[in-house]
């Protein structure tokens, strides 16, 4: 995987060094509220890393590492896709920094990859991902009911967004 380089920030490949940092953000409320996290969040995110399945990116913006984005494939000819999720500090949130960490991995599977299809799943009371994600041009395509388990143990919504490759907002 290379380096991406959006507007804003850096997509570069996880490395064992970026783990403590991502741990902290994923420490935060804002992120546990929407993130299944267990009690070793170190530990999680270096089994995450070694999980051949997805291809995760730590977000730089002004050098300083400010989230992850991750990629996973759907590689059956017939139903070939790419799907996306993205953890952004609280900190820099409001700046336009999840979208253009959306923007440039999209872009990236779009034109690098070959994927004709993307898609990302929020919590569907998620509001200000929707927006981030709706401008880069991802449509809501329905309700997936009772789809996640939240930190509380109840069941919540989720919204299955997906955009084709020639309605990405570049």
């Amino acid at each position: 995987m290379t380096v991406l380089h959006g507007a804003f920030v850096v997509l570069r490949p996880t490395v064992t060094e970026d783990i403590p940092a991502l741990a902290a953000i994923r420490a935060t409320p804002e992120v546990r509220a929407r993130w299944r996290v267990e009690d070793d969040l170190e530990a999680d995110i270096a089994a995450d890393l070694a999980d051949p399945g997805v291809d995760i990116l730590t977000i730089l913006y002004q050098q300083r590492t400010v989230g992850l984005i991750q990629w996973y494939s759907e590689e059956d000819p017939d139903y070939r896709h790419a799907g996306i999720d993205i953890i952004l500090d609280p900190a820099v949130h409001g700046r336009g920094l999840g979208t253009d960490a959306v923007r440039t991995l999209a872009c990236h599977l779009v034109d690098d990859h070959g994927f004709h299809r993307l898609v990302i799943d929020p919590a569907a009371d998620n509001s200000p991902a929707i927006r981030c994600y709706t401008k880069v041009g991802f449509q809501p395509v329905g309700i997936m009911r009772q789809y996640e388990r939240g930190p509380d143990g109840t069941w919540h919504d989720g919204l299955l967004m997906d955009v084709l490759a020639g309605e990405l907002v570049r």
